[in-house]
């Protein structure tokens, strides 16, 4: 039997069962969902299975309500592959007055969504699963957590123990789950594996609409090289017209179909109340839901990254960014960024439901690039107005190397990624 590694969505989902009837786990293909959702199951109806799946679905367009009988929580794995489902689990829920009934999983939003007769509200919770974190994969000793900085924590001082070698690794690794539990050179190949399964299949399979592979690659390989930033998409167009006549209308329908799939994932801009006023920038930033689709976009390797610290600082942001994500769902929270028209910009902003908030940068690491993120974080905070909202929980910077977790004399935090959990 395979080992599993507990998630943090372990916690989230357990809760969300207490509370509801009905939750629904989304995210990309090989992230974990059915794994963790099997560990919370009491009966499973695999819907894709090459043998049973075909009746599964079959039964669902039939009599749905066939589907649903079993013990409870009961998982219907890949449910979107009979979207009918999903009033009958409405009804059910409905009917039965319980909770913790059901558990759906899914790795693309159902073509026909628009069909279905209720949203779920009051019925079904939603879970957004990514690729493990560092703190998951056992790749960090998690000797900070993000969950007591926003308690006011005070005493850190954590070793870590990852190089810069290492975290090129794990840029590169990604961390989809099987990988974390295989040898390096066959680890590095699942990100490529991946890659080759969403521009072969999945992009053109999400909706019926039959896509070019090269494009998708072309798309695939411009979005890697604009991550972290707020690119618009008719400048992705334009790189990929050197190669081909595409429209952009074209190029946001590529896009679209990657998000219904999990594997963009853009993140919004912090829009705080300021002392005085300024224009914030409100585009999104461009990230793939792991580190590691991008460096199979450019058919990259540790190596590489090693070699161009530039473009390592890219990756390694969208590594940060993924598990922050990861420890704000925990947390009740969001990751947001920010920039204004001023130029400044922070890479990150958590912010939890209850109105606090942490600013973090993200450097590579040493002296000079730790005091240029302390420098943009201390003139935002300066700049937040806190008659109207909370000051910030904490200033952080997250770097890849470093011995030390540690509080700096003015209240800043250094942590490497090596150290930080939920």
């Amino acid at each position: 039997m395979k080992k599993y590694k507990k998630r943090i969505a372990d916690g989230i989902l357990k809760n969300k069962l207490e509370g509801m009837g009905a939750v629904l786990i989304e995210g990309p293909k090989w992230c974990g969902k059915t794994t963790t959702a099997e560990q919370h199951a009491r009966s499973i109806v695999y819907m894709d299975d090459s043998g049973e799946g075909t009746d599964w679905v079959q039964l669902a367009n039939i009599n749905p309500a066939g589907v649903l009988a079993g013990d409870t929580p009961r998982l219907i794995d890949e449910w979107q592959m009979a979207p009918k489902l999903w009033d009958a689990v409405r009804y059910q829920v409905d009917h039965r007055g319980e909770e913790g009934q059901f558990i759906l999983t899914g790795s693309a939003v159902p073509v026909d969504d628009e069909k279905m007769k209720h949203s779920g509200t009051g019925r079904v919770s939603w879970l957004t699963m990514r690729p493990m974190s560092l703190w998951e994969s056992g790749d960090s000793n998690g000797g900070v957590s993000l969950g007591a900085l926003f308690e006011g924590s005070e005493n850190v001082f954590v070793e870590n123990m990852l190089t810069l070698e290492d975290v090129a690794y794990l840029v590169c690794r990604g961390g989809w789950p099987r990988a974390t539990m295989q040898k390096r050179n066959v680890a590095l190949g699942r990100a490529y594996d991946y890659y080759d399964a969403v521009v072969k299949k999945d992009v053109s399979r999400v909706d019926g609409v039959r896509r070019d592979v090269e494009r998708a690659r072309r798309i695939m390989r411009s979005y890697a090289r604009h991550q972290g930033t707020q690119t618009p998409i008719s400048v992705i167009a334009d790189d990929v017209r050197v190669n081909d006549e595409i429209d952009d209308k074209t190029v946001y329908a590529y896009v679209a179909a990657l998000k219904k799939i999990f594997v963009i994932e853009d993140m919004a801009a912090w829009n705080p109340n300021l002392r005085s006023k300024t224009a914030i920038r409100t585009s999104d930033n461009r990230y793939f839901v792991d580190p590691s689709i991008a460096v199979a976009a450019l058919g990259l390797e540790p190596n590489d990254l090693m070699n161009d610290l530039n473009t390592f600082g890219l990756f390694f942001e969208t590594l940060c960014v993924r598990d922050l994500r990861v420890f704000a769902d925990a947390l009740d929270g969001e990751v947001f960024h920010y920039r204004d028209k001023n130029g400044l910009e922070c890479d990150a902003v958590v912010h939890l439901r209850n109105g606090s908030y942490g600013l973090i940068e993200i450097k590579l690491g040493g002296e000079k690039l730790i005091q240029d993120g302390v420098d943009t974080l201390t003139e935002l905070a300066s700049k937040i107005d806190t008659t109207k909202m909370k000051e910030p929980a904490f200033l952080m910077v997250v770097t890849a190397v470093g011995r030390f977790a540690y509080r700096r004399e003015d209240g800043i935090y250094v942590v490497p990624i090596g150290c930080l959990k939920d």
